[in-house]
């Protein structure tokens, strides 16, 4: 099975470190490191760890028509960024449900959507096929592009020795051009875990030297375990899990990245003007276990004696020490302080509904 897996350029690191490697979403990537997730979940929350993202998609889009055109196929209003700006959005299928959640760059000639490793093909296919008469070009930059994520709260002073941009001039949601560690990069200030931190999109041949400097000047080694107990934590949205073809934007709690009254509209927009209008009938929520346990994906959500969901994300949160995850609810029934249960291998876990983000104590810099 894993011949027929894909490998970013930094596998033989991550074997070289003890990498436990996994299959995920079509690539063979380290799960964790020999301290295990625990410790570089808190290496993130307090110090700095550095993830392979690089089997993440991206999409380059040029031409006169790019604003326009990646305005009506994204949920967000490309309008309104300056270049220098990111923005997070989604494309949507007719029915208003999730083909993927991406984030939109703007630079002075061109844009740039990125996209998870599991929906680049689909993406990909969905953005070619609205392209119509609209005079962009469009290139699937994915296998040119290494990416990796620096982030916690010395995600700056790791970075700063290394890099010729004033990282401190790079707000949160914006990016610049220049180089790190001798890699021309873009360097945004953006992430995934609720910390300070920045994602460093480089060639791919420049991606193994880039990783080797940031680790020499301390960031730890950090797998796909410990990203998903930060974003998680966080009450950020992964597809497959919280989001699909099946969830709209606005059954998410994403509605902010919905434009309907932008210029033109987008595909899906008008799915969700309808549903907008008669209200949704469910909503993604946050909850706490009140007792011991360990909540799982997949484990079936009870609320007054009928099963209301399943958990789509599960864990013992390793900041708080408590299980919390994520479900969808009723709407009347989706707000603080409702009650409900989780089946868990025989037994039932009774659990609240509490505000997003679980962890609040976060360095990014808004």
């Amino acid at each position: 099975m894993t011949d027929a897996l894909r490998r970013t350029p930094l596998y033989d690191r991550h074997r070289a470190l003890g990498g436990k490697m996994v299959p995920f979403a079509g690539w063979e990537m380290p799960v964790q490191y020999p301290a295990g997730i625990l410790a570089e979940h808190h290496a993130v929350r307090t110090a700095v760890g550095v993830f392979d993202v690089s089997h993440m998609g991206e999409f380059e889009i040029t031409g006169p028509d790019r604003n326009a055109f990646v305005n009506r196929i994204t949920t967000n209003d490309v309008s309104k960024l300056e270049p220098g700006q990111v923005q997070y959005s989604a494309l949507l299928t007719p029915e208003g449900t999730f083909i993927d959640d991406c984030t939109v760059y703007r630079f002075d000639d061109k844009l740039m959507i990125v996209v998870n490793a599991s929906n680049i093909a689909r993406a990909w296919e969905h953005i070619v096929a609205h392209k119509g008469g609209a005079n962009v070009r469009l290139k699937d930059i994915s296998p040119e592009v290494g990416l990796l994520a620096v982030q916690g709260p010395r995600a700056e002073e790791t970075l700063a020795p290394l890099s010729g941009v004033p990282l401190g001039d790079i707000r949160y949601y914006h990016f610049a051009v220049g180089k790190v560690a001798g890699a021309q990069c873009f360097i945004s200030r953006t992430g995934y875990t609720g910390e300070d931190g920045f994602e460093l999109y480089c060639r791919d041949r420049d991606t193994g030297a880039l990783w080797d400097a940031i680790v020499a000047a301390g960031a730890r080694p950090i797998g796909l375990g410990a990203r998903d107990s930060l974003r998680l934590e966080m009450g950020y949205a992964l597809y497959g899990n919280e989001i699909d073809d099946t969830v709209t934007p606005l059954e998410a709690g994403l509605g902010w990245i919905v434009k309907l009254d932008k210029g033109a509209p987008f595909i899906g927009h008008e799915a969700l003007r309808a549903q907008k209008a008669r209200g949704v009938t469910r909503r993604l929520v946050g909850f706490r276990l009140t007792g011991r346990g360990f909540p799982r994906r997949g484990y079936p959500v009870q609320l007054a004696g009928r099963e209301a969901d399943i958990v789509r994300s599960g864990t013992l949160s390793p900041s708080l020490g408590v299980g919390i995850g994520t479900t969808y609810l009723p709407a009347a029934a989706a707000k603080p302080g409702t009650t409900f249960e989780i089946e868990c291998r025989g037994e039932r876990l009774p659990a609240d509904v509490v505000k997003l983000p679980f962890w609040t104590k976060g360095s990014v810099k808004r």
